[in-house]
């Protein structure tokens, strides 16, 4: 691996208005000292992310005495998954905003403030109730699609193209991803569930205060002139300005009819109808790439693979992210959690997935590397293929102790907390052999000119998932023992359907590609 390129003796001396100034620098265990103020940014602002969700649908099914708003399950669950979906598809337009308008650091900023404001919004839904919890959800929804992609837009900002540095850059800056995600529900689910949701709630935005504050204070002796200007002509900056001005405007009017009771939502049905909107919208995206966009044969060819590889994403996402829903619950209702005489907090449980993340991450990269090296590399089709293979095999666990309960006679027993952590450890490893190499495998194969788009296409796959999740999550119900089991089957054996057919297009899209990469 080569260093970063170094400057000519001769140079003169770099000032502080200088890029290169910062992306030479290395006064952060080698990288950029920009990288820690980003780091510790995006750390908090997942602490914020990963310490609500699985707290939201404990907090929307408790009972009214018990301070919650005694939802359905069905209900909370479909709610979690447009909440987590939303956020995905937002990510979209955050990002055309930044480069069109307002610049990435600026972006960063807003989007911080508003989720700050969102999850105060949620923490005093005790006093405002549900109003101000639902307005809490969109201004997350809003500010996290300002925040997370322009974030990472700017940590490879930090480095030249030729800087071998890069990829190590961006494995420091996914580790605060997982730090936060691996103590926030440490921190929010000892408060959420022992002290008081809304304690939970706010334990939430005072990590994203930190985080924000964190940011307004180091971006610009870190980062510079980095991120600050848009891309777009002052014409293209007037036309993203008006259209998020707009688009705004329509989201408040139909949050404010909402509030006052003008007309009322179902959850459930909206989750449907957004699923296929979002699945039409994909089709015909693709049939526009494969038909109308003017690509080359190969480049068809590439497309279509990442067509597939966005499908089964979508299924892999549909089943790995019912973590804060059916998996959650299952931990609420049927999962003994003494430990030396002592009740383990519910969403303790959620915090092994990242501890898994982190300490089998430098694993599955040397692994890979390893493999490469002897010429037995796995192409993105065969990992994809273990990945939804180990996923099903987490969900094959959960069926084993699904029926363990109700042979039981459900609330007579409680099964061990080792079952769902065999559950998350087997997911895990197939989230290390899916979402790395799926990132990797949209800039790979993308045709050039739509690098964005198909980034685009991945985040749309993600956010479907999610959104199913959410929608068959809310299965899991003591009250009706029987559907429980058959939930965890069907997403086993819906991953490995899905596992053997992409392992059976192995060989064919290898031939289909020739000699290109996948």
């Amino acid at each position: 691996m080569s260093a970063a390129p170094l400057r000519p003796l001769d140079a003169p001396p770099l000032t502080s208005s200088d890029p290169e100034y910062y992306t030479s620098d290395r006064r952060f265990f080698g990288h950029p000292r920009g990288l820690s103020t980003l780091f510790f940014t995006e750390m908090w602002e997942r602490f914020s992310y990963y310490g609500i969700r699985p707290l939201l649908v404990l907090f929307m099914t408790a009972a009214l005495l018990d301070g919650g708003f005694g939802f359905d399950r069905q209900t909370a669950s479909a709610i979690v998954g447009i909440y987590a979906a939303c956020v995905y598809l937002a990510s979209l337009p955050g990002g055309w905003i930044a480069d069109r308008w307002l610049g990435l650091r600026r972006t960063i900023y807003y989007g911080a403030v508003l989720i700050s404001l969102g999850h105060f919004a949620i923490a005093l839904s005790s006093v405002f109730s549900k109003p101000a919890f639902f307005a809490g959800l969109v201004l997350i929804v809003l500010g996290t699609g300002l925040l997370k992609p322009n974030i990472s837009a700017i940590v490879g900002d930090l480095y030249p193209s030729a800087d071998a540095r890069r990829d190590a850059g961006f494995s420091i800056f996914y580790m605060g991803i997982n730090v936060g995600a691996l103590i926030a529900p440490l921190i929010t689910g000892y408060l959420g569930e022992r002290v008081g949701w809304h304690y939970g709630f706010g334990a939430a935005g005072v990590g994203m205060v930190i985080g924000l504050i964190t940011y307004r204070m180091r971006a610009g002796s870190t980062l510079g002139p980095l991120g600050v200007l848009p891309s777009g002509t002052p014409e293209q900056q007037r036309t993203v300005r008006n259209a998020t001005m707009i688009g705004a405007g329509l989201i408040a009017v139909v949050v404010l009819l909402a509030m006052t009771g003008r007309f009322t939502i179902n959850p459930v049905a909206v989750g449907n109808s957004m699923a296929w909107v979002m699945l039409g919208t994909a089709v015909l995206y693709f049939g526009y790439l494969l038909v109308f966009a003017g690509l080359d044969t190969n480049e068809r060819k590439r497309v279509a693979v990442i067509m597939v590889l966005a499908i089964f994403a979508t299924i892999f996402w549909a089943a790995f992210e019912q973590a804060p829903t059916s998996l959650n619950l299952f931990a609420a209702d049927f999962t003994d959690r003494n430990l030396f005489g002592w009740e383990v907090p519910i969403l303790w449980l959620q915090s092994v997935n990242s501890f898994f993340v982190i300490t089998l991450a430098p694993v599955f990269a040397a692994l890979w590397v390893t493999m490469a090296k002897r010429g037995k590399e796995f192409s993105s089709i065969a990992k994809f293929s273990f990945a939804l293979l180990f996923a099903g095999l987490g969900f094959y666990i959960m069926v084993a102790a699904a029926n363990k309960v109700i042979a039981g006679g459900g609330d007579a027993v409680r099964v061990s907390m080792w079952w769902l952590t065999g559950s998350y450890l087997l997911q895990t490893i197939g989230e290390l052999a899916l979402s790395p190499v799926g990132l990797s495998s949209m800039t790979k194969l993308s045709p050039r000119r739509f690098v964005g788009q198909m980034m685009g296409v991945w985040f749309l796959a993600t956010a479907l998932g999610n959104l199913v999740a959410g929608l068959v999550g809310g299965h899991v119900d003591p009250n009706n023992l029987a559907q429980m089991p058959q939930l965890f089957q069907r997403t086993a054996f819906s991953l490995f359907i899905a596992a053997a057919v992409l392992a059976l297009m192995i060989v064919p899209i290898r031939k289909m590609m020739g000699e290109a990469k996948h």
